[in-house]
């Protein structure tokens, strides 16, 4: 079979490069292109166009660079009809992918299946209409969707399990497989420095590293000479927008920071974190399955505009998956207007060893992992693709 697949950022390359993996085990024959990022093309996808030439969030950047998002989608379309794909198999990402969902069905061109569902539990549920319409099978990673996509809106789901279950897991068994608690991980060698640190997540896009970063940096300032602070690059960005952020923040602070910036190693920042600060996004789930206390930090540039469109369109009690997922409070939420570095900082101090919060966090975690379930999501999502197009 010849299948098309879709992701535009980070953690959809991950998730796709490992369905892909998968997909390979259930039919060894199988041909896979599209848009996506280096993972997939590892795993063996004919790589169309990089997802970092596309990378682009909230209404601002978005209207910024219409003109390469608008070229992008026709360079897709145009391809997809080229190739005679057997199935598109979309990831995440929903500007993109529901619009060219809609061409695919309007044309008739193949099923279309949908592997990370869009959050419309969050925003634009009334797209729900367009997902009945153009999707043919959803595949869903999160447990509380099936609620919502088949109690609420009879829209039927296939929920198959949580890929960054399965990411985290692999990784233990491959590099720490006897490790028993949060602080018995084997040393790490190269650029990461071993010791007590806090890990800084700041995000997969250029506006989310220049908007998050220098703030976390300020909040974490006064804890550089007990531990070390880490900023968890992507390599698929320039290393200059790192930089200009440590600039900035020590610009505020007026003296030098001591921090480390590693590129492309986020696995093993968190596999000997202390704590951690992070961007809203699949990096608080990763966090909390390595069983690092968080604060989950996120900034938007126009914060009060950013605020008042949170208020009349988003219809969700939280933004971390983690606290979604649980269905509470259980990492605290510092975003848009309410993030400074101050506030940053009196919950960072909160979820330190000693800290009033810290013990609760872990214990929320746990809560998380049962409800997310065992491994085995790209194989279960697999499984269930090959099935149901060798039905149709």
């Amino acid at each position: 079979m010849k299948f098309y697949l879709i992701a535009g950022e980070a953690s959809g390359d991950l998730h796709a490069s490992h369905l892909i993996a998968a997909l390979k085990a259930e039919d060894p024959e199988a041909e896979f292109r599209g848009f996506g990022g280096d993972l997939m093309q590892a795993e063996g996808m004919t790589l169309v166009r990089h997802y970092r030439d596309l990378a682009y969030m909230g209404v601002i950047d978005v209207v910024l660079h219409a003109r390469t998002i608008l070229s992008g989608m026709r360079q897709c379309k145009d391809d997809i009809v080229a190739w005679k794909p057997d199935v598109v198999i979309l990831v995440d990402y929903p500007g993109f992918n529901m619009k060219i969902a809609r061409f695919i069905h309007e044309r008739t061109l193949c099923p279309v299946y949908y592997f990370i569902a869009p959050k419309l539990w969050a925003w634009k549920e009334w797209r729900i209409k367009d997902l009945r319409r153009d999707v043919d099978e959803i595949f869903s990673i999160l447990p509380f969707e099936v609620e919502f996509f088949e109690g609420k809106h009879h829209v039927p789901i296939h929920y198959v399990g949580n890929p960054t279950v399965d990411e985290v897991a692999r990784y233990y068994e491959d590099n720490h497989a006897d490790a028993q608690s949060e602080h018995s991980t084997p040393p790490l060698t190269g650029q990461v420095r071993e010791g007590a640190s806090l890990a800084l997540l700041c995000g997969s896009r250029i506006n989310e590293v220049r908007d998050n970063l220098w703030m976390m940096l300020v909040a974490a300032a006064p804890y550089d000479a007990d531990f070390s602070i880490q900023i968890a690059g992507v390599s698929v960005l320039p290393r200059d927008v790192y930089e200009q952020s440590i600039t900035k923040a020590e610009t505020v602070l007026g003296r030098k920071l001591r921090v480390d910036l590693v590129f492309d190693a986020t696995y093993p920042l968190l596999s000997q974190a202390t704590a951690a600060l992070v961007t809203s996004g699949t990096a608080t789930l990763e966090t909390a399955l390595f069983r690092v206390p968080q604060v989950v930090c996120y900034a938007k540039r126009y914060p009060w505009l950013m605020a008042t469109a949170k208020k009349v369109l988003l219809k969700i009690p939280f933004v971390s998956l983690v606290n979604l997922i649980v269905g509470r409070e259980v990492v605290p939420e510092i975003i848009l207007t309410d993030m400074t570095p101050e506030t940053i900082r009196h919950h960072l101090q909160s979820i330190l060893p000693g800290g009033e919060a810290r013990e609760a966090q872990l214990r929320g975690y746990e809560e998380m992992a049962a409800r997310l379930g065992e491994p085995g999501a790209p194989q279960h999502a697999a499984k269930l693709m090959i099935q149901t197009l060798s039905a149709s």
